[in-house]
């Protein structure tokens, strides 16, 4: 695909762009957690029904990604993101304007259409615009900020905008900030031309792998309230991993794949895709559960929730825009890793030790500071990630990249919150009361997530490659020439 980098000034105005709109999606994803009461309240969901507030835009975001990002390599990224963005905006004003349950719902899918085209192309267009190590890595520490930071402001911002305002202004907020993303990445995201639909238009394989990411995050959010072996479950899931399979072998034979495969006999793009799928999976354990610690057992209210776990964005911000690139130029990436998953692990362990109603200076700012560690990792693992795709095939890294964050978050929430509730029912059943069954239940997710962040550890020492400290492997992707001017992109 070929891209003609445009002036420094120009593609720092792109870097904000690309930030802005993963601003969007990450806060979509936390701002209307806190807003469920309203919502069922005012529209008349029933219990079982609220849930699909979430789960219609997880299922489709996720199941996407991976299509989407594809579609970018094929079609062009900056198509594809304008289109995705122009999408979410129009759906967040349709849910902001919803008068019933189904139009929500159906808002709320369209949604995650929306975010699934840009989002999987965003990392793509970012790799390509900073080709340079130093520059990529620092690129990729904002990018990474913006995500962690977005799930704590959802928190926040979410609660204050239902008390203040009403619920609908969660999602009608994205109408201006989305419009002003759309036009400013118009002006200063690089045009890009890819080999077009026929260079790899695999309508099979891509009806398979997104009826199997969709049936499979169905089966998934609905383990919490089947079981692992109920009918749904199971039924659901084997026909998912059956279509799965079958995307495989069609990749395999296709004249032109949807996704070739040879991206993932890259050890870092393989490596860092399985690392990433058990960190993000673990960290649920930290960023809702000790949430739900808060509200459950301590009483806080929704914005106090969101206040008192700011601290962790802080520092996870302060770490990956302050120092990560320097460290990783220093030590490179594969070190970086290792270290920011040791600390998450030592975070996790000492929340499986907390008492039932803790301090929050002397128990719980400690841990919330030991979460930067994840603004060590992410970063890192972000470059070695997309260090191993060719320049063809950024779209399609960036796409599986993010594929692997929601079906790790989503086991996270399937397997973590299950145990929990499961290890609370048999301690209320031995007579332990509320606080402490709840307590004792989020222990065990807290110990489960500690033992997948070791597993995630020993993965990422044993697969992925060292990596020089110059800052970072500068992968496959070439770079382009620059512009002379910044009106030579557009």
């Amino acid at each position: 695909m070929s891209v003609t980098i445009p002036s420094a000034r120009v593609r720092g105005l792109a870097l904000g762009v690309l930030a802005t709109q993963l601003l969007m999606t990450v806060l979509d994803g936390s701002i209307v957690t806190v807003a469920m009461p309203a919502i069922q309240h005012d529209l008349g969901f029933s219990s079982a029904g609220l849930s699909w507030v979430v789960n219609s835009y997880l299922i489709a975001f996720g199941s996407l990604l991976l299509f989407a990002g594809r579609l970018g390599d094929l079609i062009g990224r900056k198509r594809v993101f304008l289109a995705g963005t122009a999408v979410f905006t129009l759906a967040s004003l349709l849910a902001g304007l919803a008068t019933s349950p189904a139009m929500l719902v159906a808002a709320r899918a369209l949604q995650g259409v929306g975010s699934a085209l840009a989002s999987a192309v965003g990392l793509g267009i970012l790799i390509t615009l900073f080709p340079a190590p130093g520059e990529r890595g620092r690129a990729i520490a904002v990018f990474s900020f913006t995500g962690a930071a977005g799930a704590s402001l959802g928190q926040v911002l979410g609660g204050v905008l239902t008390d203040a305002l009403s619920w609908h202004w969660i999602f009608v907020i994205n109408l201006p900030i989305g419009l002003a993303v759309v036009a400013l990445a118009a002006a200063v995201l690089p045009a890009d031309r890819g080999p077009g639909l026929a260079a790899g238009a695999d309508v099979l394989g891509a009806l398979l792998v997104t009826a199997g990411l969709m049936i499979g995050s169905y089966a998934i959010v609905g383990v919490e309230r089947s079981g692992w072996t109920s009918a749904g479950t199971l039924g659901y899931g084997g026909l998912a991993l059956v279509l799965l399979v079958l995307f495989v072998v069609r990749q395999a034979t296709a004249r032109t794949p949807l996704m070739p495969l040879r991206i993932l006999r890259s050890r870092a793009v393989a490596g860092a895709n399985a690392v990433q799928l058990m960190m993000v999976a673990a960290l649920f354990a930290f960023q809702v559960i000790v949430g739900l610690h808060l509200q459950r057992v301590l009483g806080y209210g929704a914005a106090e929730t969101g206040l008192a776990m700011l601290p962790a964005a802080v520092s996870i911000g302060a770490v990956s825009l302050g120092v990560s690139a320097r460290l990783n130029a220093r030590f490179g990436e594969r070190r970086v890793l290792l270290s920011g998953l040791a600390l998450l692990v030592v975070m996790l362990v000492l929340l499986a030790r907390i008492p039932e109603r803790p301090d929050y200076v002397t128990d719980l700012l400690p841990v919330m500071l030991l979460a930067s560690g994840f603004g060590l990792a992410l970063p890192a693992l972000t470059t070695l990630g997309m260090s191993g795709a060719r320049a063809d095939d950024a779209g399609l890294a960036s796409g599986l990249f993010s594929t692997t964050q929601q079906i790790g978050g989503a086991l996270g929430v399937a397997v973590l919150s299950t145990l929990a509730a499961s290890r609370t029912e048999e301690l209320a059943a031995a007579g332990a009361d509320g606080g402490a069954a709840l307590t004792g239940g989020y222990r065990l997710a807290f110990t489960v997530g500690a033992w997948i962040l070791a597993a995630a550890f020993v993965l990422a020492a044993l697969v992925l490659r060292r990596t020089k400290a110059t800052g970072g492997p500068g992968g496959n992707v070439p770079t382009p020439t620059p512009a002379a001017t910044p009106t030579a992109a557009l």
